[in-house]
């Protein structure tokens, strides 16, 4: 195996439009494609995050995340920003809450968390 580069990250959601509202509107993300399956009774929401792709699902009573992050698994998806000071304060003025500023031991760059509205937790990472 070979692989090139990270295609998509998947996300399921407990309630669909107030996700789909944080990630387009608070977000900014672009939709590539939305559609309802049926016999699923679940949409698929197909969204650009730069060069990269999140599919947003939704799902009749999807279980709980087990806890924070550092439970097995996935422990969070991180975006990168240009100004992460412009970019808490445009998130905290949409309404979510955001950790405090951080600096990475290693790389020296500015962090932080904020989590969706399932309590994902989210990171911006300065470039």
């Amino acid at each position: 195996m070979k692989p090139i580069k990270i295609h998509h990250a998947a996300i399921i959601c407990s309630n669909y439009e107030l996700s789909k509202k944080f990630y387009v509107e608070t977000l900014g993300f672009k939709i590539i494609q939305e559609t309802y399956r049926a016999p699923r009774n679940s949409y698929k929401l197909d969204l650009q995050v730069g060069e990269n792709q999140i599919e947003l699902f939704s799902f009749p009573n999807p279980p709980q995340r087990v806890n924070k992050p550092e439970a097995c698994g996935l422990r969070h998806l991180a975006f990168e920003v240009e100004n992460i000071e412009e970019t808490v304060s445009y998130l905290q003025s949409q309404g979510v809450e955001v950790e405090s500023i951080r600096v990475d031991d290693i790389t020296d760059k500015k962090y932080t968390f904020f989590q969706d509205p399932d309590g994902l937790p989210l990171e911006i990472y300065e470039t």
